[in-house]
């Protein structure tokens, strides 16, 4: 959608909903489009301590008896 700016002051909130909702949203001056709006892209990660009960599981699915024993050796001091 091509709007001028007048329109895009007016209508600001509209025009925002839209390109969140993945509508191409050209802002123009005198008919010639001037910016594009666009959402702004969401950080991917952990949301919180919360966010780390969903890795718990994939975390204590990669470690075995063996793996643990493995790594006890390699962690053990000879004299």
């Amino acid at each position: 959608m091509k709007v001028n700016m007048l329109e895009a002051k007016s209508q600001l909130s509209k025009l925002v909903e839209a390109a969140l909702q993945g509508e191409e949203v050209l802002i123009a001056r005198n008919g010639a489009p001037m910016v594009r709006l666009v959402p702004v892209a969401r950080k991917e990660g952990l949301a919180g301590w919360g966010a780390l009960r969903k890795l718990a599981k994939g975390v204590d699915a990669a470690f075995s008896p063996e793996a643990d024993a493995e790594v006890l050796r390699a962690l053990e001091c000879h004299p």
